[in-house]
């Protein structure tokens, strides 16, 4: 099931995707839907047959929203991917614990949202492709057993990096939080699984693929990700964790191409969706 929030005759709300592109809105799904969709993962309602009921909204005429702000900052795991800690560095990087940062809620801008190219702070604005995973219970000290079961969802999250910024205060939230620079959606897809899926990821600029492999390249897998960030720390819900992001980022190109006015960055996981968003100058 693919939920999303949206914007529809200028009034907020959020529902359920067809598979015929309608969408059935929260009102009509429940009698008294929670406010919005992070209240609707926080509360937990019991979802009626929802084949019994048909999408009256159609999606070409609505303006999709951020799902939703997250109640903290965005969670960010770096260098999950072989191949692409071989393009930053070396193999002697490759990290033996997750490598963690944060990013700050006030980056996140929503599909066909313009990524702003920053271009007085910054001549280095890389994207980043990344499946981003959707807490949807408290937990603290869960198990890697266990884990799987703390998953409300999966989205699509584009890291949008300052390298040099990245490089100049040696750390990686200035970089990772410039504003209306972390596209996320256009869907949330719920997780029905007790296994660990697998996701393609797929980035393109311009038409291009710069960015195209699988979740299963992970070097710390989802079960992993969850239990050590619970170690201590209480994950609740609506936290939002970015996975990491494949080879093939504008920096490990030879020469090193960076994002410019105009560009058009697509992102493409299958089972979700695609997020799609230009670049324009601050």
């Amino acid at each position: 099931m693919k939920w999303l929030s949206y914007l529809y005759q200028e009034h907020f709300d959020y529902g359920v995707l067809t598979s015929e592109n309608k969408i059935i809105p929260a009102k009509t799904i429940f009698a008294n839907p929670p406010a919005t969709l992070l209240d609707f993962i926080k509360e937990k309602p019991t979802l009626p047959v929802l084949q019994e009921m048909h999408g009256n909204i159609d999606l070409a005429d609505v303006e999709i929203q951020i799902p939703f702000t997250p109640p903290n900052n965005i969670i960010a795991i770096g260098k999950n991917y072989y191949n692409h800690v071989l393009e930053m560095g070396s193999k002697e990087d490759v990290p033996e614990q997750i490598l963690v940062f944060t990013k700050s809620a006030n980056s996140l801008l929503p599909h066909n949202g313009q990524i702003e190219l920053h271009q007085k702070v910054t001549k280095q604005l890389d994207y980043e492709g990344e499946l981003a995973v959707i807490i949807g219970k408290e937990v603290r000290d869960i198990s890697e057993k266990e884990a799987l079961s703390a998953i409300f969802g999966f989205t699509i999250l584009n890291d949008v990096t300052a390298r040099d910024l990245q490089k100049k205060h040696k750390q990686f939230y200035i970089g990772k939080s410039l504003d209306a620079s972390c596209p996320i959606g256009p869907y949330v897809l719920e997780n029905d699984s007790s296994e660990e899926l697998t996701f393609h990821i797929e980035t393109r600029v311009n038409g291009d693929v710069r960015q195209s492999d699988s979740t299963d390249k992970f070097i710390f897998n989802l079960a992993r990700i969850i239990s050590d960030l619970s170690k201590g720390h209480t994950l609740i819900p609506g936290d939002i964790i970015a996975t990491g992001t494949p080879s093939g980022v504008g920096k490990g190109m030879n020469p090193p191409t960076f994002l410019q006015d105009g560009d058009i960055v697509e992102i493409t996981i299958d089972k979700i969706g695609t997020l799609t968003n230009q670049v324009r100058k601050s």
